[in-house]
Parts: C-alpha cells; sequence; structure tokens
C-alpha cells in the first residue's frame, strides 16, 4: 500500500522557500561597507573605503590611499565614490565616478573564461590630484608630487589566461605642471607616461616641457616589470634640481639613472 504524503512536506518547502528568499534578499541588500574588508586586505591595506554607504550594487564612499600597516602618510579623495555594479552569467559590469576628477562615470567589465578572466575599459578621460599619491608612502610621501595627473585609454583591457597576462590597447597618464617638496623649482615640468598593450606590454616615460628632463622605457616580461630610465636637468636649473635628482636614482654625473626590476 502506497504511503500518504508527509504533512511535514509543504513546511519543508515553504521552509526551504523563505530561506532561500532570504539569501537571494540579503545578496541584493547587502550593505556597501561589505566592500570595505575584502579591497582593505586585496591592497594590503593601501585602498580603503571609508564612510561606505548605500549598498554593495548601488553605494559610495570616501576613497583613501594609505602606506599600508603601520604607516601614518594618507590621503584622502575630495569628495565622494560612487559605484555601480552589475551582476550577469559569467561577467560583472562597474560603474565608478568621482565628481572631484572624473566627467563620465568609467565603466568596466569583467568577463570569465575558460582558464581565466579578461577585463576590459571603456575609453575615458579623467584628471587626478597628484598629491594623492603622498597617502601611498614610499618613496611618494617623500617626493610629495603636486600638479594635475589626467588619464586617458583607448581600447585598454587586462586579461589573465592560464597564469599568463597581457593587455590590449593603450592607456596614457599626462603629468601636467609638476612639482616637488624636494626643489624650489615651480613647475619642473610635465611629463608622459604611456602604456603600449600586447603579448610584451612596453612603458614609454617622456618630457613634454620642463627643466627637469625625464625619459626610459620598460616592459613586462614573465610576469616582472623591467623599466630603465634617466633624468637630467637644464644647466641653468642643476642647484635648484640636485636634491630630487639624488633621491629618485642612482646619480652618475649630471644624470641620475633610474631602474627597476
Amino acid at each position: 500500500m502506497a504511503q500518504a504524503p508527509s504533512s511535514r512536506t509543504p513546511w519543508l518547502w515553504a521552509l526551504l522557500g523563505a530561506t532561500l528568499g532570504l539569501l537571494l534578499a540579503l545578496l541584493a541588500f547587502a550593505p556597501a561597507r561589505w566592500l570595505v574588508t575584502p579591497l582593505a586586505a586585496a591592497s594590503r591595506g593601501q585602498v580603503l573605503l571609508q564612510d561606505a554607504r548605500g549598498t554593495v550594487w548601488n553605494g559610495s564612499s570616501q576613497l583613501t590611499l594609505t602606506g599600508g600597516p603601520g604607516s601614518s602618510d594618507i590621503s584622502t579623495l575630495p569628495g565622494r565614490l560612487v559605484w555601480r555594479l552589475q551582476a550577469g552569467w559569467g561577467h560583472l559590469r562597474a560603474s565608478v565616478f568621482a565628481d572631484c576628477c572624473m566627467q563620465s562615470p568609467l565603466v568596466l567589465q569583467l568577463t570569465l573564461r575558460w582558464g581565466g578572466v579578461h577585463l576590459r575599459m571603456q575609453d575615458q578621460r579623467s584628471q587626478w590630484p597628484a598629491l594623492l599619491l603622498t597617502g601611498l608612502g614610499t618613496p611618494w610621501n617623500t617626493i610629495r608630487a603636486e600638479g594635475q595627473l589626467a588619464v586617458s585609454s583607448q581600447g585598454f583591457g587586462v586579461q589573465w589566461t592560464h597564469g599568463r597576462l597581457a593587455l590590449q590597447g593603450q592607456l596614457q597618464v599626462d603629468a601636467m605642471d609638476m612639482a616637488s617638496r624636494l626643489s624650489t623649482l615651480r613647475p619642473m615640468g610635465s611629463y608622459r607616461f604611456v602604456v603600449d598593450g600586447g603579448d610584451t606590454p612596453r612603458l614609454r616615460l617622456s618630457t613634454t616641457q620642463g627643466s627637469l628632463q625625464l625619459t626610459g622605457s620598460g616592459q613586462w616580461t614573465d610576469g616582472r616589470l623591467r623599466f630603465e630610465g634617466e633624468a637630467s636637468a637644464a644647466p641653468e636649473r642643476q642647484d635648484a634640481l640636485s636634491n630630487l635628482l639624488n633621491i629618485i636614482g642612482r646619480r652618475e654625473g649630471a644624470r641620475s639613472i633610474i631602474k627597476v626590476g
């Protein structure tokens, strides 16, 4: 004889439905402060979200840079950083806007692929205070750069596949009218830093104007950055820039050699 359905079955289904609904609601309305700890851990305490408001999906906060645990260096971006996240099957779309420094939101698309991920950045232009970098500690707290950083991108993206990093497109940073507390010369000059994508990404540093001359080039090889450049001063400005040249590289006569990796 067949057994009658258990009287507990409807209650079990109701409990399961309520639990699922609660989890979905919790995910949909997760508070923005849930992002604070993961971001701090991923950046080793150098990027912080303070006074986070809203939800994980639609929120805002103050963006703060620090030198990491134990450091007293700190700088906070003027205004608030606002974000909007949209998740789909196998991808995440993020829109980020800082009213101090952007005319339009920065849009990022993260896509999961077989063996890796692909991050694509929508073409964008923004301008940031160089003094913000001081919060990151050494060497920025020593140089204490002042000026404006104009950032622009064209078809820029990052792909990580089977443990290998590849870049696409181009990212350009123009450091305009730069000054430093290590020199009385204001401004020292304006500079351009370009990252060109490819299987072996390349970097280029050049001077667009000014008495402090910076040049250099480098590339990412086997997951490591190798960069070589030099700094020099116009003959009539060597005394004003001598202290800075001693700090930013290895001094060789009138030049300062910069080497990374």
